[in-house]
């Protein structure tokens, strides 16, 4: 007769065992979607043609300072101004932490078949954030603006969360970088407003981000089925932290300075705005409803989430 104990093992192996199919069937669905729809920066954007007179780098209801007093007292010119560094420092941003996450892939791999579909696809996503980071490396320095790197504070903050992320830690800071930008990228790219080049880098980007979405939802979603109890626990803990980091980021202060604006009254007009309070809100909503589901936002993470402004 077989124990409790042994069928609740053999139900365990087969929930391990449907799992790992799943996430094989997944890897060769985005193999495939990348085969068919991957781009080349380089030579499918058009880098020489002039900068439009009069267009947006951003939208400018996504500017940090839109709708605040500073904003009413600012001409058009300083507008469109601060969108042009605005858009270079969250393509800065978006560098700095395409790096940490091609490392916490490569990490995430290390000790897995190279033959699977889930190891290959990796490898794939890794590519094209490579080929995402030079394009908009390329994006700062065809928009005439300084590169604006996070603080020397997230910079370490951002090696030790490499160092002691879990899993399913990882693929939530994934998911935290990717998808607010996505959501801000999917009103860019169809704005005529907007600078072209700026919209066909922001097309290409929303592409090819929505397999990465994917491969890091469907991994997060059974890391918080299998990871062990303390595992989860700390990256309630470690993902609330990385939020705060994240979105005090989102706002490089640099920016206000480079295009003559007092940074103390702008950051504090920031900090203030409801509309940006909003804004942040909204782009992460269907990221921490997510998260939500599946029980990443219980506990001392979801006050740390709540403090970072990206949960009301």
């Amino acid at each position: 007769m077989t124990t409790l104990t042994e069928a609740d093992a053999l139900d365990g192996l087969r929930d391990a065992l449907g799992l790992l199919k799943d996430r094989e069937q997944v890897a060769e669905r985005l193999l495939a979607s990348s085969a068919k729809h991957s781009f080349a920066p380089d030579e499918e954007l058009d880098w020489e043609a002039p900068l439009e007179e009069g267009k947006w780098f951003w939208p400018p209801e996504l500017v940090s300072l839109y709708g605040t007093p500073l904003w009413k007292r600012m001409g058009e010119e300083q507008r469109i101004l601060l969108s042009r560094h605005e858009a270079a420092a969250l393509a800065s941003l978006g560098i700095w932490f395409e790096i940490i996450l091609m490392q916490l892939l490569v990490r995430h791999i290390y000790d897995k078949a190279a033959t699977s579909a889930h190891v290959r696809y990796a490898l794939t996503e890794i590519e094209d954030e490579c080929r995402h980071s030079k394009m908009f490396a390329r994006l700062i320095a065809r928009g005439g603006t300084p590169w604006y790197p996070v603080s020397r504070t997230h910079q370490r903050l951002g090696r030790l969360f490499k160092t002691i992320s879990t899993t399913p830690g990882s693929f939530t800071a994934t998911l935290l970088g990717e998808e607010v930008l996505d959501w801000m990228q999917r009103l860019t790219f169809p704005d005529e407003r907007v600078q072209p080049l700026i919209r066909g880098v922001t097309r290409i980007h929303v592409v090819e981000e929505a397999r990465h979405v994917r491969y890091a939802r469907e991994e997060l979603r059974r890391q918080m089925v299998t990871a062990p109890r303390w595992s989860q626990e700390f990256t309630r803990v470690t993902s609330g932290e990385f939020a705060r980091v994240f979105s005090e980021a989102f706002v490089n202060p640099a920016v206000y300075t480079d295009v003559g604006l007092d940074q103390r009254e702008a950051l504090a007009q920031v900090k203030a705005s409801g509309h940006r309070r909003e804004v942040m809100q909204t782009g992460a909503k269907r990221l921490t409803d997510f998260l939500d589901d599946i029980g990443v936002l219980r506990g001392v993470g979801r006050r740390l989430w709540r403090s970072s402004g990206l949960l009301a």
